[in-house]
C-alpha cells in the first residue's frame, strides 16, 4: 500500500475510472454529494478548461505519486521520509474536508477550488517535498530530480451530462488486471497461486465494447452510490455468471519445480483486532492508512510496533512459531448500519461506512516456484501486494482479484465486485510477490526489494525465488442488486482512502514475516521436498 498518492493516469487507467463524488460533512461522518463525473475525462487537462461553469464542482483530487519516485532513500532517513509521505496523505484528506464545507462558494465562483484549495495544497506539498529532499541529502543520499514537478494536484469536476454505462460487463471484457496468478497455490477451487506474473498493462477498464463496460443506451447518469454517497457505484458491480472465463493457463513446471505447500492456520480475526494504522508505510503515524485493517497472526501490530514488538506480540496462528503479520482492508456491506467507527478517523469520518464483515474463512498458504527451489524468507521481510491507490495511480501495481465460490478457476475480476449467484460466496484472493533481491527486508518505496516472477515463473535480475504467500478470504455477503434508479441494494466494498471511492481495483494486502525456532527454513524445506504441510 503506497502511502502517498496519485501519479498521472495512463490512458488505460483513465478509461477505468468512473464517476466520483464531492464530500460534505454531516451526521458525525463524511456525507458525499451525488455529483457525476465523466468516465472518459482525462485528468491531465488544464484547470482553466475544467471550471468554465460554476456547476462543474470538483469530485476527485489527483496528486502525483511521490513515493514511487523514491527508489534510493538512505536507511537512516526512511523513518523521516515515511512520516513526510504520510503528511502528504493527511493533506489530501484535509483538502477533501475543505471541499466538503465550501460547496456554496464553489457554486458561486468557478475558480474557488483552484484558488482556495488546490493552490494552497500545492504550496503545502512543496514544503513537504523540500523536507524530503533535505532528509535524503542530510543522510548522505541523493534526492531524485524533478520532485518540484510533483507538487501540483488536479481536480476532476462533476459532469452532469455523462451517460452511465449501466453497470453491465461486456462478455469478454473483464481482465484480471495488474498481476496474473498462475500455478497451484489455492485449493478448494481457488485461484492458482505460483509463478505470478506482473503485467501492469493488463488492467482493462475501457468503456463500451470488447474489453470494456457495456453501455445500456438509456442515458442514465453515473452515480457514485454507496451508503455515504462515495461509492461503490452500480458500475462497480458485475453479475459473474455473465463474464467469460479469463483465468490464464499456469506456467509449465520444470523438473526442478518446488511443488510442496505449507498452510498456516491463523483464524479470521474473530477477536476483531483492527486499526487504521500501517506500520510498513507510515511507521509512527496514527491513522496512517486512513482505512481499517483486519489483522491475523501477530497480535501487536500498530503504527508504533517494531521488530522487537513483533517478537513479543503473540499470534492467532495455531503454530505459535508463526508471529507473522497478515493484514488487509476490511470489507463492509452498506446496509445502513453504523459500525463502531462511524465517527472515527479512518472510519465514517473518511467515508468508510457500513457493517464490517468478518471473513467466513481465511486460508493462508505458501507455495513454490514452477521452475526451481525456493530459499527461506528473511526475518522481518515486508511485502505489500496490490495498490490501495490504484484508482488514481493507475493499474501498474494493481493486484486485486475478486470472484465467487464455484467460479474461481474460471473468472477473476480486478475492477469489478462480483454479484454471486445464490449459494455462492464472495472471494478475495491474493498472490504475493515471489522473488526477493536476496539482501533487503524492505525498500524505500516498499516495492523494489521484491518482484513477481515472469510469464514462465522465473525470477529476473538476480532475484531469488521465495515461498509465495497466497491468501484466500471468503465472505458471506447479501446479494447486491442494481435498482432501477441506479442505486445498489446491499452494496459491499473494501475500505479505502477517501479519494479512491471504494473501487475494487484498490484491494491490497500486507505482510511482515516474523518466525521463530527455524520455521522459515521448515516452510522452504517443506515446499522444496514436494510435501503438503
Amino acid at each position: 500500500m503506497r502511502r502517498n498518492t496519485r501519479k498521472r493516469r495512463t490512458p488505460l487507467a483513465t478509461k477505468a475510472i468512473a464517476a466520483s463524488a464531492a464530500l460534505a460533512l454531516g451526521g458525525g461522518g463524511l456525507i458525499w454529494a451525488n455529483f457525476y463525473a465523466s468516465a472518459h475525462e482525462s485528468h491531465n487537462d488544464a484547470w482553466g478548461d475544467r471550471t468554465k461553469a460554476a456547476s462543474a464542482q470538483v469530485a476527485t483530487i489527483s496528486c502525483p505519486d511521490v513515493g514511487q519516485k523514491l527508489y534510493d532513500v538512505p536507511r537512516q532517513a526512511r523513518g523521516e521520509v515515511d512520516g513526510e509521505l504520510a503528511n502528504l496523505d493527511r493533506q489530501i484528506t484535509e483538502a477533501y474536508q475543505r471541499l466538503a464545507t465550501t460547496r456554496d462558494a464553489q457554486a458561486r465562483d468557478a475558480s474557488f477550488v483552484q484558488n482556495s484549495i488546490l493552490g494552497p495544497l500545492k504550496d503545502r506539498r512543496k514544503v513537504i517535498l523540500d523536507r524530503i529532499v533535505l532528509e535524503i541529502n542530510r543522510a548522505g543520499g541523493r534526492a531524485p530530480g524533478g520532485l518540484d514537478d510533483l507538487t501540483a494536484c488536479t481536480g476532476t469536476p462533476a459532469d452532469n451530462g455523462q451517460q452511465n454505462s449501466g453497470g453491465q460487463q461486456g462478455g469478454d471484457g473483464q481482465n484480471t488486471g495488474g498481476q496474473q496468478q498462475n500455478g497451484d497455490g489455492q485449493n478448494t477451487g481457488g485461484q492458482q497461486g505460483d509463478g505470478q506474473q506482473q503485467n501492469g498493462d493488463g488492467q482493462n477498464g475501457g468503456q463500451n465494447g470488447e474489453g470494456g463496460q457495456q453501455g445500456d443506451g438509456n442515458g442514465q447518469q453515473a452515480n457514485n452510490g454507496g451508503q455515504a454517497g462515495n461509492g461503490p457505484s452500480a458500475g462497480d458491480f458485475v453479475d459473474i455468471t455473465k463474464v467469460q472465463p479469463n483465468v490464464p493457463a499456469k506456467p509449465r513446471k520444470t523438473r526442478n519445480a518446488s511443488t510442496g505447500t505449507f498452510t498456516t492456520r491463523c483464524g479470521v480475526n474473530a477477536n476483531q483486532n483492527r486499526n487504521t494504522d500501517n506500520v510498513i508505510v507510515a511507521p509512527g503515524v496514527t491513522n496512517g492508512a486512513h482505512h481499517l485493517h483486519d489483522y491475523v497472526g501477530n497480535q501487536k501490530v500498530n503504527a508504533f510496533s517494531s521488530n522487537d514488538t513483533f517478537l513479543q506480540g503473540g499470534t492467532s496462528c495455531q503454530d505459535k512459531n508463526d508471529l507473522s503479520a497478515y493484514y488487509w482492508p476490511v470489507v463492509r456491506v452498506q446496509d445502513g448500519t453504523q459500525d463502531f467507527d462511524q465517527n472515527a478517523d479512518g472510519g465514517g469520518k473518511e467515508g468508510n461506512v457500513g457493517k464490517i464483515l468478518t471473513p467466513r474463512s481465511a486460508q493462508i498458504k505458501y507455495v513454490g516456484s514452477p521452475t526451481g527451489k525456493v530459499v527461506a524468507m528473511p526475518q522481518f521481510l515486508r511485502i505489500i501486494t496490490g495498490d490501495a491507490k490504484a484508482f488514481t495511480n493507475g493499474p501498474a501495481n494493481a493486484n486485486a482479484h475478486w470472484s465467487c465460490t464455484g467460479f474461481e478457476n474460471k473468472v477473476q475480476l480486478t475492477d469489478k465486485y462480483p454479484i454471486c449467484p445464490q449459494g455462492s460466496q464472495v472471494v478475495r484472493t491474493f498472490a504475493f510477490q515471489s522473488c526477493w533481491d536476496g539482501q533487503n527486508a524492505d525498500s524505500a518505496n516498499h516495492r523494489t526489494h521484491v518482484a513477481f516472477a515472469d510469464a514462465n515463473g522465473n525470477c529476473q535480475n538476480g532475484f531469488k525465488a521465495i515461498p509465495q504467500l497466497t491468501m484466500r478470504l471468503v465472505y458471506d455477503v447479501p446479494q447486491p442488486a442494481v435498482q432501477a434508479d441506479g442505486t445498489v441494494k446491499n452494496a459491499y466494498a473494501v475500505d479505502g482512502f477517501p479519494e479512491q471511492l471504494h473501487k475494487p481495483i484498490t484491494d491490497h494486502d500486507d505482510f511482515i514475516s516474523v518466525t521463530t525456532n527455524n520455521l522459515a527454513n521448515r516452510i522452504a524445506n517443506c515446499i522444496n521436498s514436494g510435501r503438503r504441510c
